[in-house]
This record gives C-alpha cells, structure tokens and sequence, in this order.
C-alpha cells in the first residue's frame, strides 16, 4: 500500500510525535508498505510562536496537493492538525477521497494554558478538523472516551509502542550523582507542569533531561536540579537507565511515550492518575498513580526492575502498526 503520511511535526524536531511517527513508519517499511512522509521542510515555513524550533508551512495547500497528485497514494493519513493537516483536509475534501487522522497532542490545553481562552473554543476547532476524517485515532483509550464525550463521533482506539531493543536496562553509571536519582525526560514546556516535580523535597537528585521554551527559567528558578540534554538514542538509552525513578508530572499528554521508554529500561514511574499514566500504568506493579506525587517517587523506589522491563514489552510497534493499517481508508480508484 502507498501511503501518504503529512505532518507538521517531524525530524530534526525531538518530540513525542516525532518519535511515535518515525518508529510506526519503520514498522510499516517492514511490513512492506510505502510511506510517504509530506512535512515542513519541503516548504517555506515560519517559527511556531512559543515553539522556535517547529516550523509552520506557509501557504502550503498547492504544493501539498502537487505532492499528493504525483503520489498517487492509496490512504492518505494526516498525522497533525497543522497548516500542513489543514492543506492535506482539503485535498482529501476536494476530491472527495477517504482519510484518517489522529490525536497525538491536547492543543486545546495547550492553548488554553498560554492564552487562557475557554477550552470550548480550541475544541470547537479540533472537532472541524477531525469531522470529516473515516477515523480519528486516539493513542489511549482514555483519551478515546474523552473525545467521544466531546463530540468526536469518528474517535477509534489505538496505542503506541516501545523499541525495547534501544530502551533497555544498562546500568546506572551514566550519571554521577547523589542517589536516589528521580528524572524526567522529555520536552521542558509550561504544559508538562514541571514545578509540580522540581519543587519537591526529595533525597538524593532530581535530573531533567530535555530541552524547550521554559528551561532556562526552571533552571534559575530550581538551581539545585541537573538539567541534561543528550545527543542521539544511545544517550537517551543510557540516561533512562541511569535513574532510580522516571518522574512523569504532566497533566495533559495523551499517553506518554516516555513513560513506557523508562518502563522498557527497568525504571518505574511516579505519576498523577490522569489521562497517559492511566493508560501506560493502570494498576500494573511498575509505577505509583497518586495526587501526592512526592509519596509517589518515594514509594516508586521499592518497585521491582524487572516487571517494568516486562510490562513494557507488551507495547510492540508491531501491533501499533498493524492496528494503524487496519483503520486507514483505502481510496477506490
């Protein structure tokens, strides 16, 4: 099968999204299929405002619609809700071809946290965009039930997966610091609620590793925590097996890869019992699940290694690409 992937979100950019596309398209390469990936740098773009380092397609529609007509794909899946989504929608519309989207990001949150608006209103536009789609695919089954109740008619369960070949346990060297060592990994934004774990009184060390909009005022405002950034997978690899303890406080993500990334390199999760850590965790022996999220970490610490490992393992990139093929919409031609 031919088929088209368009995304705002995409290499060199180091996020979720970015990681959740790249590995399903490995995984679908595999099986045989011929992915195409449609994203900004094949366009003249701008900086998104708060987010330098994504790039926003400007005035994209035609050219998206010359890739696609030369393309000629057989499903055509608009992974982001971006100018690049919206041009890809109205290919699709115009001629009136099938097509799939998904739910990676709650930009309604995101929006409603830095610009305060009603959350009705960013919904309103999530709902227009993904109205049209023969299926919206939602990467948890709580953010399924969260977007049926807000009137997403086309909200169909996904998942998402783990290479537990790169995430793996490799010892605890990585870092030299007082330990116990209680991490987070990922983007350093006001949506990923950080404070909420920087201003805990915890033993030994607290580590962020990550870059983003809001690291250099944590970093004044929390001196005493070690802020990292690593270069490549096999440091990443190495940097989540290093902790004692993966620290996920946001509020807002939509299921939270990382978490399962920490999971894979035998390191259990202290998390808020929401959206994403409910998904990943439940009830599972890998992680504690508490609105107190200092006796979360703290209790976190007595969770056995190698049951993270194997929970992990039941997230296969295999099967997130195998359920991905079953809700495309081929095009009848």
């Amino acid at each position: 099968m031919r088929i088209a992937m368009v995304t705002d979100a995409w290499t060199p950019q180091r996020n979720g999204v970015v990681r959740v596309l790249s590995s399903l398209i490995s995984g679908l390469d595999s099986m045989g299929h011929t992915v195409k990936v449609m994203e900004p740098s094949a366009f003249a773009s701008i900086p998104c405002p708060s987010y330098p380092e994504i790039p926003l397609a400007l005035f994209p529609k035609s050219k998206l619609a010359a890739m696609l007509d030369e393309f000629r794909p057989d499903a055509v899946h608009l992974a982001t809700e971006g100018p690049l989504g919206w041009a890809g929608r109205a290919w699709c519309l115009r001629h009136k071809l099938p097509f799939t989207t998904a739910y990676h990001t709650k930009f309604p949150e995101y929006v409603q946290a830095r610009t305060k608006v009603p959350l009705s209103w960013p919904y309103a536009v999530m709902r227009r965009f993904h109205g049209k789609a023969a299926a919206t695919l939602c990467p948890s089954p709580s953010v399924f039930r969260e977007l049926r109740q807000r009137g997403f008619g086309g909200a169909v369960e996904w998942s998402h997966g783990v290479d537990s070949e790169t995430f793996r346990p490799q010892g605890k060297d990585f870092f030299d610091l007082p330990r116990p060592i209680f991490m987070y990994v990922g983007r350093v934004a006001v949506e990923k609620n950080l404070p909420a774990f920087l201003g805990l009184d915890l033993p030994g060390t607290k580590v962020v590793v990550g870059d983003g909009p809001a690291r250099a005022g944590l970093m004044k405002c929390f001196p005493d925590v070690h802020f990292r950034i690593v270069d490549g997978d096999a440091q990443l690899s190495a940097a989540f097996s290093a902790a004692d303890v993966f620290v996920f406080p946001s509020l807002t993500d939509t299921f939270g890869l990382v978490m399962l990334e920490a999971l894979a390199s035998g390191v259990p999760v202290a998390a808020f019992p929401v959206t994403g850590p409910l998904d990943v965790i439940g009830d599972a022996p890998v992680g504690i699940l508490s609105h107190d999220l200092k006796a979360a970490a703290l209790q976190a610490l007595h969770l056995d290694p190698g049951e993270c490992r194997r929970h992990a393992a039941r997230f296969s990139w295999v099967r997130v690409a195998s359920e991905f093929l079953g809700h495309l919409r081929p095009i009848m031609r």
